[in-house]
């Protein structure tokens, strides 16, 4: 019997993020949305890019947690992109690009906490990473969906999210799908 359960973590460009987890074992489901906001309903992505609404681009991630842990789930989140800049990940900058792990309840919150304070000793620089409940996930447009797998000969994909693969199965080649 499986242990399903939801994460939702925002660490820039949803598309690198979702990249990372759809290689993680035990991850059956990413999608690629919005959540942090201000400004109720739906937005757009075209809302979204100009920083108004006060969301971030999230990914929430189905996963069996008999397979892999929560705490697993954020060690690797930490450790492929960079948890020290706030409201940026490398060229990408502004509020929808923040580090934020969105936590579904209480135990979850815990575990973040206790991530961060045990991941932080090895950045050189303080985490910035926010840690607040989730309020509400919206899903991104059809295009953001899987968009490394449909686009991995594009710039920004062969530049920015290659190498974040390639750090991802470098350090946690033991959490990858076979």
């Amino acid at each position: 019997m499986s242990n399903i359960q939801v994460a939702t973590l925002g660490g820039g460009c949803f598309w690198c993020t979702e990249a990372v987890f759809q290689e993680v074992k035990g991850v059956e489901k990413v999608v690629s949305g919005y959540s942090g906001g201000t400004v109720p309903g739906h937005p757009t992505y075209r809302e979204i890019c100009s920083g108004l609404t006060g969301h971030a681009e999230v990914i929430q991630i189905t996963f069996d947690a008999d397979v892999i842990s929560y705490q697993d789930i954020l060690i690797i989140f930490m450790t492929t992109h960079d948890p020290t800049t706030l409201n940026q990940q490398g060229a990408d900058r502004g509020t929808q690009y923040r580090s934020v792990i969105y936590f579904h309840d209480d135990k979850q919150e815990q575990i973040a906490k206790n991530v961060i304070a045990e991941i932080s000793t090895y950045y050189e620089n303080p985490i910035v990473t926010e840690i607040s409940p989730l309020d509400v996930f919206y899903e991104a447009e059809a295009e953001h969906q899987n968009y490394y797998r449909t686009h991995p000969t594009q710039g920004y994909c062969s530049f920015v999210i290659t190498p974040k693969l390639m750090k991802l199965r470098k350090l946690h080649s033991d959490k990858l799908k076979a």
